[in-house]
């Protein structure tokens, strides 16, 4: 099992000495900082599963120390340590929504049992069982946005609670949903998904629900929807933004009664089903013009967890690269080992509007297409239809122009340079000028003009 994170705080270095080491000896990974300021910078890098902040630090002090992490990291918890403990200070403390709140100095072993309480409510580990990160196994990450996402998605997993996906299209909102059903009781069961905008209208409420033979034309036999084909499990319905307002009325019945009647049916079939919804849409504003029922919406919006771009979290880039690349060449049999120092800069540097199915794509494409163990910029450019740089230095560019538009015009006469300095509008020894500056042999497009 991984081990657990705690960022630890405390502007005095003998305690954060021991503390660490006690915290250490139990098993968890600790990492140190001497005021808020370092924390959140630490923050900034990696997302633990806990933070220990002292409560009277010169500057930032615990609380506010909270406040910043609160807001970035709202189920992220956070123990407070103070030798100037009070009344008020741990009311203020605890309705603030700090996890706990202890005077020093301080038992270790509730110290201890603090902290296993903190990181079990906070996903980090189950109450009934030690449980591994198997469930996330699919998602690639280090980026402290996606683990805060995935810390949500632990802790809703064991409920059933449905769950409301949003992201951009290609941030992995399906895999996220097969987390969070791995992660639940329902595990064993089926994980079932539909594109709710990738069929056609008619044929999606047969789909979810099930139809009886001979309910319309070209119904032969009895269709098993997909919510009963779900049953006991998971039913994952991607693009719910695009689902029709007739079909959304059907949804909401079948959510509230935890039934369905199949299309041509007279009784309705018990259901036990988990339901997780995801769009790329702002349903507020497809609500507020119309085009999504807004008592649907808070039905299937109960949890509601939010994926980072691409852009977001370009410190996965190159992991997910490695990654895709190892898949890729055992797929395609290639012996393609990674990418070269400014290949793989121009990935993590481009902007990616298509999230990680784009980079997907593009890392196929150039595994696909490279001859060579290691993969060229200029591919990874190609692949990105980039422009070699952001903007090139007016001489370059003066120097790619000329180069290209001799060679078309060899291109064109053949080799003929004669013709070619008439088309180009200039004698015929300042052409040759031309050619021998850019080192181009007219022999070559002769060849070229006959075949």
């Amino acid at each position: 099992m991984e081990r657990r994170s705690i960022l630890l705080v405390d502007d005095d270095p003998g305690l954060l000495r021991l503390l660490s080491l006690r915290l250490k000896s139990a098993g968890y990974d600790v990492t140190a900082a001497e005021d808020g300021e370092s924390a959140l910078a630490v923050l900034a890098a990696c997302r633990p599963d806990l933070i220990i902040t002292d409560l009277r630090m010169d500057g930032m002090d615990g609380l506010a120390l909270f406040d910043a992490v609160h807001r970035q990291h709202p189920t992220l918890p956070v123990m407070i340590l103070t030798a100037h403990g009070s009344i008020p200070d741990a009311v203020e403390a605890t309705r603030s929504g700090v996890f706990s709140f202890l005077t020093k100095p301080f038992d270790s072993h509730k110290l201890l049992e603090q902290v296993a309480a903190a990181i079990e409510v906070s996903g980090g580990v189950a109450a009934s069982d030690a449980r591994d990160d198997h469930w996330s196994r699919d998602i690639i990450t280090r980026s402290a946005l996606m683990k805060d996402v995935l810390s949500k998605a632990r802790m809703v997993a064991d409920s059933d609670a449905s769950v409301f996906i949003r992201g951009d299209s290609g941030t992995g909102k399906e895999l996220l949903a097969k987390a969070v059903h791995r992660a639940s009781s329902r595990a064993e069961k089926p994980f079932v998904a539909v594109n709710c905008g990738a069929i056609p209208e008619p044929l999606l409420e047969s789909e979810l629900f099930g139809h009886r033979k001979g309910s319309f034309t070209g119904a032969t036999a009895d269709h098993q929807g997909l919510f009963q084909a779900a049953e006991g499990g998971t039913l994952f319905l991607d693009e719910i933004g695009d689902m029709p307002l007739a079909l959304q009325v059907k949804l909401l019945r079948v959510l509230q009664q935890r039934e369905v009647r199949p299309v041509g049916a007279t009784r309705t079939i018990p259901v036990d089903v988990r339901v997780i919804s995801a769009t790329h849409r702002d349903l507020e504003v497809e609500m507020k013009e119309g085009r999504f029922r807004e008592d649907l919406y808070y039905r299937l919006n109960v949890v509601a967890l939010e994926l980072p771009a691409l852009s977001e979290r370009r410190e996965d880039i190159p992991l997910l690269v490695k990654a895709f690349v190892d898949e890729l060449s055992a797929k395609y049999k290639k012996k393609v080992r990674g990418y070269a120092p400014d290949a793989l800069e121009r990935l993590v540097s481009a902007p990616w509007p298509g999230n990680v199915r784009q980079l997907y794509n593009v890392i196929e494409q150039t595994v696909t297409l490279s001859t060579t163990p290691v993969i060229s910029d200029m591919l990874v450019q190609s692949a990105l239809h980039d422009e070699p740089g952001d903007i090139m230095p007016f001489a370059d560019a003066r120097r790619r122009f000329e180069k290209d538009y001799l060679a078309r015009l060899l291109q064109t006469t053949g080799g003929n340079v004669s013709q070619a300095a008439r088309l180009a509008k200039r004698n015929r020894t300042e052409f040759y000028k031309l050619l021998h500056r850019h080192h181009i042999d007219p022999s070559l497009f002769k060849s070229a003009g006959r075949s």
